[in-house]
């Protein structure tokens, strides 16, 4: 093992976040029982967020960056983990509170890695990364409490993006009609290739604003919130579903109580944080019944550590479309 390794810290002067890419040591790493190797890591719009500084993700600086990792464990303490395993961890804080995956090494709490399963390379683990596993715990949650393809068509909002693309992909091979809702109508022929039925362009669609309107989706996965996470409340089909996910849009929600006592609609928040007890079977899932069969063609982009923080500003300007892949090493 070397004595250093490479890692993209983020450094706050003068109010202004920047990156800079350093050889540290293991000193130089959290504390934690598990030490592993990373080989992959993603961008998902929150790095974007705390990497620029748009929003307060980062808490202390400087800060290794990256909310997803996949690796192999060098050393640990813990005896459910072995070195040669390939592991993953989405969740406690990473880039946030605590160093993440833009670096070539870690150490990290064994309650926050799962292994990966045997028929899962660490490069698919995080083509999925939080993305796709968020997608896949959406599904899961609405399937438990009752949806099915009877039920009508899945409306998913924020459709090009890494959640959106990958819930599309897994909806349509389990049986769903999938609608895809993007702002980006020249990304249809994409979002169709993924499974998508048909796509709705976001700047033409025209909000229902009475309480109940007219009934249309069997289910939801919104990434939006706001006004969009509203009006599908209030046109969601009887026993229909929306898992909540994102908030690109708004924090907000307006809406009433008539559709959940009216229609029996059910709101699902989705939050890895809230679920780590089900990681490990959401990662079985995907290796097996749930996975996709568009990753390749999902994973629009693969850069290196070094590359990394030229891809930024694209996320924050909205101009990404599928998901990015870093290559550690």
């Amino acid at each position: 093992m070397k004595d250093t390794f490479a890692a993209l810290r983020v450094h706050k002067t003068d109010g202004k976040n920047h990156t800079k890419l350093e050889n540290l040591t293991n000193d130089d790493l959290p504390p934690g029982n598990v030490l592993v190797g990373i080989h992959y890591s993603t961008i998902n719009y929150k790095d974007a967020l705390a990497v620029t500084g748009k929003a307060p993700i980062i808490r202390e600086y400087p800060r290794i960056a990256g909310i997803d990792l996949s690796g192999e464990v060098l050393e640990s303490e813990d005896e459910r983990f072995k070195p040669g395993q390939q592991v993953a961890s989405l969740v406690n804080g990473l880039g946030e509170t605590r160093d993440g995956g833009y670096a070539e090494r870690t150490r990290i709490n064994a309650d926050n890695i799962q292994l990966l399963p045997n028929n899962m390379s660490t490069r698919t683990a995080m083509g999925l990364g939080t993305a796709g596993v968020t997608a896949a715990l959406a599904i899961y949650r609405m399937e438990q409490n009752g949806q099915h393809p009877g039920l009508g068509p899945i409306l998913v909002t924020g459709a090009t993006g890494g959640v959106g693309s990958i819930a599309i992909d897994l909806l349509s091979n389990r049986g769903y009609e999938t609608v895809a809702l993007s702002g980006k109508p020249e990304q249809s022929p994409f979002l169709k290739s993924l499974g998508a039925s048909s796509v709705i362009d976001r700047q033409e669609l025209e909000l229902e604003s009475r309480p109940l309107g007219r009934a249309s989706w069997g289910g939801a996965i919104d990434n939006l919130g706001g006004d969009i996470l509203s009006w599908l409340t209030r046109t969601t089909r009887p026993r229909g579903n929306i898992a909540s996910i994102g908030l690109a849009a708004s924090t907000d929600l307006q809406t009433t109580v008539l559709p959940f006592i009216l229609r029996g609609v059910t709101l699902i928040g989705i939050s890895l944080e809230a679920h780590i007890d089900l990681l490990e079977v959401m990662w079985e899932q995907l290796a097996n019944d749930m996975a996709p069969r568009n990753l390749d063609a999902i994973i629009t982009q693969e850069v290196t550590l070094q590359e990394v923080h030229k891809c930024f500003d694209a996320y924050i300007d909205g101009a990404v479309t599928g998901r990015t892949l870093v290559k550690i090493r």
